[in-house]
């Protein structure tokens, strides 16, 4: 092969594999790979897709566009399921006879049970399959909402939140290897970027819809209303949701290392179109259909893309236990991972405290918001997440193209964190307006702006972390992304305890301003991975190819 590059007219650069970086532009032309179609010719399509149409990668337009609309329909369903109740907390108290310390601890504990619930319903998605797992979630959410319209004591509510976090779960960790599934690395930012906006945007929009509920047909319809909206996302993700595991028999990034020295995909199916036809036929290489010539790929019919389960699944090995055990074991040993779930956790942290104040300060003196008032200034936040989801996704695409571009077209994951620049002001700037400005009386737009802010850099910090994370580890993203969801919604738990006592002391002003300070350092951190991160994701390199090589060996890689 090195031969053939070299008759062909130029070098092969041998580069040692790293997870993560990948070749994704290419600057002269030479390369010998799939690439991007449609004004993006120079892209190379990473990971390399196969041949076979019904392959996630190749599907047409139209065909990933369904599935993301399945995704987005679930995120913004549970979503919602898990955020009504913050703007009917007191009624709910005044009806049940619970304090709102119970109600919070419940709501706790689903926060937390929607992380480590991820160790359960992660694994179990990529062993049988990630459609029926999504089905499952919705049935088991509308059965809660139910339940929770009846519960009258803590016990029963926190049972009921306890299961409402565990069988949602999915909806924290699952969604992102939905996106990696069919997108390829230079447009997946802008998808991550669509679930952080469903994810983010879905806990801002129910407590302004639940609130106008209340007020008029009670607070139990605020969860009756929540099932019924989970009802029709089952019908919808029944009726056109797709599953997109799809084993692969190579490692991103190493594709052809073996036979060329250098991390370029090198196929000999159609060199341009990101998907193929499906109705074409195929030559695949023999190197990867042992020599069998001609194969007639033939596209699955809509009743077989409805299979609960699709065939082969449970003939797979059984690596359930390693999935569940990895992510705990060892997956914290990457820093690159634990510094993604931090990173996550810490801004989720900022906007937690935002949450756990802004009924009493909108609704207290000097501002005297009616409780619908206070759902309606929710729609700050949305807007903030509207204006983070563009940035990261959108502008960050561009970004890191015009990046690898600059640097002889190799990608590195560390380039996306250069986003985190915006936060470095953003960060302080929504905390100390909104404490500052809470202690000191500012008009009340002044406050409405800041949760704007505090709302854009969470979910900033949402999608910047989560790109991070699965660009450098991609064929291990189903288990790296359980341990950062663990991480943030671990972090999110214990803020609860320490969040009133923490207020009560050092007031507003004090208690903001030094969470300010306090998340520009954390924010800080990007430079340090900027720095260090590909020597780090270097040095895990053996380990991540252990594991990789146990779940290709098993048929699970994705």
């Amino acid at each position: 092969m090195a031969s053939q590059e070299r008759a062909a007219g130029h070098a092969v650069e041998a580069r040692p594999f790293i997870p993560g970086t990948v070749h994704l532009v290419d600057l002269e032309g030479t390369m010998r790979a799939k690439h991007a179609s449609k004004g993006h010719k120079d892209i190379v399509l990473v990971p390399a897709p196969s041949n076979d149409p019904d392959d996630p990668l190749n599907w047409t337009p139209a065909r990933k566009l369904l599935s993301t609309s399945c995704m987005c329909v679930y995120v913004l369903m549970v979503g919602i399921a898990s955020a009504a109740i913050y703007s009917v907390l007191v009624p709910i108290s005044d009806a049940t006879g619970m304090t709102l310390g119970d109600l919070n601890a419940g709501t706790g504990y689903m926060f937390l049970f929607f992380g480590w619930g991820c160790l359960v319903w992660q694994p179990l998605a990529l062993q049988y399959g990630k459609r029926p797992v999504y089905l499952l979630s919705l049935i088991a959410t509308i059965c809660t909402q139910v339940w929770a319209g009846y519960t009258t004591t803590n016990g029963n509510w926190i049972a009921n939140k306890i299961l409402q976090g565990f069988f949602g779960a999915p909806v924290e960790s699952l969604c992102e290897i939905s996106v990696t599934d069919i997108y390829f690395t230079h447009e997946r930012g802008f998808y991550i970027a669509i679930y952080g906006l469903f994810l983010a945007g879905s806990n801002f929009f129910a407590p302004i819809i639940a609130g106008f509920i209340s007020d008029a047909m009670g607070w139990k319809w605020v969860v009756f209303w929540a099932a019924i909206f989970n009802g029709i996302g089952f019908i919808y993700c029944f009726l056109f949701m797709e599953e997109t595991n799809y084993s692969r028999k190579t490692i991103t990034g190493q594709e052809s290392a073996e036979a060329s020295g250098t991390q370029t995909p090198i196929t000999s199916g159609p060199e341009k179109g990101a998907n193929p036809d499906e109705k074409t036929v195929f030559e695949p290489p023999p190197s990867t259909e042992e020599g069998l010539g001609v194969v007639e790929w033939r596209k699955k019919t809509y009743l077989q893309k409805l299979k609960l389960f699709q065939p082969g699944v449970f003939s797979k090995k059984n690596e359930l236990a390693g999935m569940m055990i990895r992510p705990l074991k060892y997956m914290f040993t990457f820093p690159v991972v634990a510094y993604a779930g931090f990173s996550y956790g810490s801004s989720l942290v900022w906007f937690n405290m935002l949450n756990g104040t802004a009924s009493l300060i909108l609704s207290g003196a000097p501002y005297n918001f009616a409780a619908s008032m206070v759902g309606v200034s929710y729609v700050s936040p949305l807007l903030g997440v509207f204006a983070a989801a563009a940035y990261t996704g959108i502008f960050g695409d561009w970004f890191i193209l015009r990046l690898a571009r600059k640097r002889r077209g190799m990608l590195e994951p560390e380039y996306r964190l250069w986003l985190f620049v915006a936060s470095l002001v953003a960060i302080p700037l929504g905390l100390i307006l909104w404490g500052a400005g809470a202690a000191h009386h500012v008009h009340w737009f002044g406050l409405i702006f800041a949760m704007g802010v505090i709302a854009y850099t969470n979910t900033v910090g949402l999608q910047l972390s989560i790109s991070y994370c699965v660009d450098s580890y991609r064929d291990l993203a189903g288990e790296t992304i359980i341990t950062v969801i663990i991480i943030r919604n671990t972090m999110s738990f214990a803020i609860g305890y320490g969040l009133t006592p923490w207020v009560d002391n050092m007031g507003y002003q004090n208690a903001f301003i030094v969470a300010a300070f306090a998340g520009l350092a954390q924010a800080l951190m990007f430079v340090i991975f900027i720095k260090f991160g590909k020597l780090l994701r270097q040095k895990s390199t053996n380990t991540y190819l252990k594991y990789v090589e146990e779940i290709t060996a098993a048929g699970l890689t994705h």
